[in-house]
């Protein structure tokens, strides 16, 4: 099937029963479910992340993100009325003020203040900015300190929902939702696919000669956001900064480099694709909020490891760029009759 350059939202969607979301991942990582799709054969086989050496060759450079994900939702209460309030830290948007979400029972408006919950110091409402809110925190401790006691793992609302009244602790999300691997603070969901690594898997890998290179991508909300226009074009793609050192860059760009790029995760995929044509010697970093939906010149990205997408998301959109619309759809019809997990703890699917 030809795919139009304006594609249609219809085109990413699918239907997933609720009961294949998953609400907490398997142990140990690397035992989750790897769909293989190779896109030239069109076959698909089923085997499990810890058989990812397999697949990949000795002179594969696998790229990852190694942003950490920052405990980054908070709870409260207004000072005043004692009403409830929930929110999102997104960024640190100017000196001594946050960029938030909020969500709250009772209609907040400039000069509330919040007091957030575990001993957390007062938040004080400066300015909405349409959906967000300026926020400036009555402490003198940094954004990364304040939420490291008081703030909660930032899980997906979809998992939150599909748990129920589990009651599972913050710290066990506070561990496993994050890669072995994470360094730099920044994300406010994590990149999930990078997940599934254990430091096993990763020395097999590297036994076998495969090369490993890292970027930084922090991820925003807006990286789940399901789609709400008819077609992708009139999709406002959230913005999300990223960088890659020069070294990395050097070795990514080597004439004399051999064998594939493996992404590991859709992040590391907008990383890579982002990087100008022409880059003078030296660090790059900025903002990107490229938008990978078919058809689509891949330049770096060879191999890709990645969870299961929602519906009608440019997550599915980046997957389909790399498979076509029809195998797309034929590993998701797959992957529901065979029952893999869906979504940020669930299984991965390896494209190449």
């Amino acid at each position: 099937m030809k795919v139009p350059e304006n594609m249609h939202i219809d085109d990413l969607d699918y239907d997933l029963p609720d009961s294949l979301i998953a609400t907490r991942p398997v142990e140990p990582r690397d035992s989750a479910r790897l769909m293989v799709v190779h896109c030239g054969s069109g076959t698909i086989e089923h085997r499990h992340v810890s058989d990812l050496p397999t697949y990949l060759r000795s002179d594969d450079t696998i790229v990852r993100n190694r942003s950490r994900v920052l405990p980054a939702r908070f709870r409260g209460h207004r000072v005043e009325s004692g009403g409830v309030v929930s929110g999102l830290f997104l960024k640190e948007h100017s000196e001594g003020c946050w960029l938030v979400m909020l969500k709250s029972n009772g209609r907040l408006r400039e000069g509330v203040v919040i007091q957030l919950e575990h001993s957390g110091p007062t938040l004080e409402l400066i300015e909405r900015r349409e959906s967000h809110w300026i926020v400036r925190p009555h402490s003198d401790e940094s954004a990364q300190q304040i939420l490291s006691s008081c703030g909660l793992t930032p899980l997906p609302p979809y998992i939150l929902r599909a748990r129920g009244d589990d009651d599972i602790p913050d710290e066990y999300d506070r561990e496993r939702y994050q890669t072995i691997y994470a360094r730099e603070p920044g994300s406010v969901a994590a990149p999930t696919a990078g997940l599934h690594f254990t430091d096993s898997l990763e020395k097999t890998l590297r036994a076998e000669g495969v090369s490993f290179l890292e970027v930084i991508l922090h991820v925003g909300p807006g990286t789940f956001a399901p789609v709400m226009t008819d077609t992708l074009d009139d999709h406002p793609m959230h913005e999300e900064w990223c960088s890659i050192d020069g070294g990395t860059l050097s070795r990514l760009t080597s004439p004399d480099r051999t064998g594939r790029i493996v992404s590991i995760g859709t992040t590391t995929a907008r990383v890579l694709e982002s990087l100008p044509e022409h880059h003078a010697d030296g660090d790059w970093s900025g903002l990107t909020d490229l938008l990978i939906s078919p058809p689509f010149n891949w330049r770096f990205v060879d191999v890709l490891l990645t969870n299961f997408h929602l519906p009608r998301s440019t997550l599915l959109a980046l997957v389909a760029a790399r498979t076509g619309i029809e195998l797309m759809h034929r590993a998701y019809r797959e992957a529901v009759d065979r029952e893999y997990r869906f979504y940020s703890y669930g299984d991965a699917m390896l494209v190449i």
